[in-house]
């Protein structure tokens, strides 16, 4: 006899709001105005727990839970879906059929691939971008989008620039969008990866020849910025291209300090 100690009330009658899988790998297929773009995204896919349930079933954990999630996630991806977002709103629809729940998010952790021209030459770089897309399924039932993009670039200090005779010191820095909005607006990942690129000093690329070094160093100089500038760029030009909640991080990592400097905003 097996005494199902899942079932019994918990000691703390507390509800979770997130029980799930994480950390699943699986293969995804988008078709972007008519090509197929094929992605291997980690998943983490998730739903509520009431109070009154100690908790999920070991034995079951796979026919349940991550069985659900599982078949829903391998019989979705071999779809040609129309975005990441769509794809993760077809997944929650097909739980709702396996395990019931209120409230479900499923959270798709990729790469973007976008095709650059260097600034000289004028050769294709591929270069890469940290992307995430979050669909939420509230508890009224409606859905919302969170979208966000981490991009590499660059800045000049103006400071030691007007203190020493044009000479100033560079760093690399870290840009973070996030955007959280009605499942139903449009919002393009390329169009969030472009406006944080956009707002460094100069972009970083991949593929660079002498003279598309040169190039961006010039660009550099001649766009000297604080990270509070970027950020600032960052949150103007994301309220003017996007409807809904903006959240902007930026991380320059200083070339002549031992720590780094934050700037981070949000409405």
């Amino acid at each position: 006899m097996e005494f199902e100690t899942q079932e019994e009330a918990p000691l703390i009658r507390e509800p979770l709001r997130r029980v799930g899988i994480t950390n699943l790998r699986s293969v995804a297929k988008i078709n972007w105005k008519g090509k197929v773009y094929t992605f291997l995204p980690l998943f983490e896919v998730t739903i509520d727990l009431p109070a009154e349930k100690k908790g999920i079933h070991m034995s079951r954990l796979v026919e349940s839970i991550t069985g659900a999630i599982s078949e829903a996630v391998e019989e979705e991806v071999m779809e040609a879906h129309t975005s990441l977002e769509e794809l993760g709103r077809c997944i929650i629809k097909r739980l709702e059929e396996k395990h019931p729940h209120r409230r479900a998010e499923v959270r798709i952790k990729t790469h973007l691939i976008i095709p650059r021209k260097t600034p000289a030459s004028g050769r294709t770089s591929y270069e890469p971008y940290d992307v995430e897309v979050a669909i939420i399924k509230n508890e009224d039932g409606s859905f919302e989008k969170l979208l966000r993009v981490k991009v590499t670039g660059n800045t000049v200090c103006p400071h030691a620039m007007a203190n020493n005779n044009g000479k100033t010191h560079i760093q690399r820095a870290i840009g973070e969008l996030e955007v959280r909005a009605p499942f139903e607006v449009e919002i393009p990942l390329e169009e969030m990866v472009d406006v944080v690129e956009g707002s460094f000093s100069s972009p970083t690329y991949t593929l660079l020849k002498t003279p598309d070094e040169n190039a961006v160093v010039r660009r550099m100089f001649e766009n000297p910025k604080f990270v509070e500038d970027v950020a600032r760029e960052i949150f103007s030009k994301a309220k003017e291209r996007f409807k809904g909640k903006i959240h902007v991080r930026v991380v320059s990592q200083e070339s002549i300090h031992k720590h780094d400097v934050i700037a981070e905003t949000w409405s």
